[in-house]
């Protein structure tokens, strides 16, 4: 049996697991998914405690089996471990735990969830990977809910508060092109308040440089180093050489 991630934690890493990476995306193709569920109680724990105001918080560990089904990679029984702790009085409070759902075919789609507990329903987001390593899965869910029972008309994707998605992590190149840069170090061969010339690379001069490079004058000796905006070698360094 693997060990219950914690939640919260768990849904963390796996946002930060990247999109933006170098020049590319770390994310190559995204399709809508969406299952049903219902899972009974199977094993449960519970603690009841009172406030210092009176009201009845009772937390329960539990573990719940039933069946999936809907997209390939939702459909297939269903093993939640879940932790809720709910204000009786209120009958309001959290549901957080994990689910695993054997699919028929490959690894097994497994998922962190974090969820709010209100008078019986469930809604909350789940992060985690589908059965093939590289696919990724966030989606919303929602149930009802009773920590004595378990899950029943549950969803991923396809509920109230939004879809499910599944990512398949991969290279994609940015759109955006490259930055073009280019430098030189050498004999300023022409200076003036809008360009400077050094080793035969011209560069326009912007006006946060302009004291900068007035500092220089024909046949002195300088670095500088220069970058392509909208088609124009523009000056972003320059500095004395020897």
């Amino acid at each position: 049996m693997r060990k219950l991630i914690y939640p919260a934690v768990a849904i963390v890493a796996l946002l930060g697991a990247g999109y933006a990476v170098a020049d590319g995306i770390n994310a190559q193709d995204a399709k809508t998914v969406s299952a049903t569920f219902t899972a009974t109680a199977a094993s449960t724990s519970s603690r009841t405690c009172t406030t210092a105001t009176g009201k009845t918080i009772v937390a329960t560990d539990g573990k719940y089996t039933g069946t999936a089904s809907g997209d390939p990679d939702l459909t297939g029984p269903i093993t939640l471990h879940a932790r809720s702790v709910i204000d009786q009085t209120d009958n309001v409070g959290t549901v957080n735990g994990t689910f695993r759902i054997d699919v028929a075919a490959g690894h097994d789609t497994v998922a962190a969830f974090a969820g709010v507990y209100d008078h019986g329903s469930l809604a909350g987001f789940a992060v985690g990977r589908a059965h093939d390593p590289a696919a990724r899965l966030e989606g919303n869910v929602s149930a009802d809910f009773g920590a004595a029972s378990g899950f029943s008309n549950g969803k991923i994707g396809n509920t109230a508060g939004g879809s499910a998605v599944e990512v398949v992590v991969g290279r994609c190149r940015s759109s955006t092109p490259k930055p073009e840069h280019s430098a030189a170090r050498g004999t300023v061969s022409a200076v003036s308040d809008t360009s400077i010339t050094v080793a035969g690379l011209t560069c326009t001069v912007p006006a946060e440089l302009k004291d900068e490079v007035g500092k220089f004058h024909q046949n002195d000796r300088a670095e500088i180093r220069c970058s392509l905006v909208n088609g124009t070698n523009t000056l972003t360094d320059i500095h004395g050489s020897h």
